[in-house]
């Protein structure tokens, strides 16, 4: 645990000085996230080429978006604000999509595992004046405020989980009444289409009978 805040630490310190994102506030985390995302899901990250610069993920569960294949593929593009994921894990992502169709993170968007925060908020780096040693109380404090920050990105973890799941089962629902109305609609236009055929039968009938007599 402790090595991988170091390491989120100093992605962080070199690329959010030309990035200025807002703090993910637990509200408002999740709803900013899907306005701001073509596709969201919860899938776990399987493979990651640092040479390369890309990555996959295996989509466990789709919240938002059009996507098919189970496997998508990212690629890092080395703009402003951008993640490159380095740890093989359980991943709650947020997206935008490049131009050959693979996706890209952002700082920015609430992107989390259950150990690293949403948009990879470092941990708190122990910083203390160079007049006098670094003493004990100082560690502890650095220590409980770092655990302050596990204990949040765990309960932010599960949190945006039961969030996201109750959007796309609301979404789910709004389709499914839409769906209902339509069929609505096609009966009523069906009605009305088959009482305009009777009603010329009965015409075109009444109108032979004329001609016989």
């Amino acid at each position: 645990m402790k090595n991988i805040f170091i390491l989120i630490l100093c992605l962080w310190f070199n690329t959010t000085y030309c990035c200025n994102c807002p703090p993910h506030l637990r509200e408002t985390m999740v709803s900013k996230g899907l306005k701001h995302s073509n596709i969201v899901f919860y899938g776990e990250l399987i493979t990651i080429d640092t040479i390369k610069k890309t990555y996959s993920f295996r989509i466990i569960e789709l919240y938002k978006g059009n996507y098919k294949s189970s496997i998508i593929k990212g690629k890092s593009i080395n703009s402003n604000c951008e993640i490159f994921p380095f740890k093989k894990d359980l991943w709650i992502v947020y997206a935008n999509f490049n131009n050959d169709k693979t996706i890209k993170l952002d700082y920015c968007l609430p992107t989390q595992t259950i150990e690293i925060p949403p948009g990879f908020l470092p941990p708190i780096p122990l910083f203390t004046s160079s007049e006098r040693k670094t003493t004990k109380i100082d560690s502890l404090s650095n220590e409980i405020d770092n655990l302050k920050i596990r204990n949040e990105t765990m309960s932010n973890w599960f949190y945006q989980l039961e969030q996201l799941r109750a959007y796309k089962l609301s979404q789910s629902s709004s389709n499914d009444e839409n769906t209902n109305d339509f069929n609505n609609q096609l009966f009523f236009i069906s009605l009305i289409i088959n009482g305009i055929l009777f009603l010329s039968l009965i015409f075109l009938l009444l109108k032979n009978r004329k001609h016989k007599n």
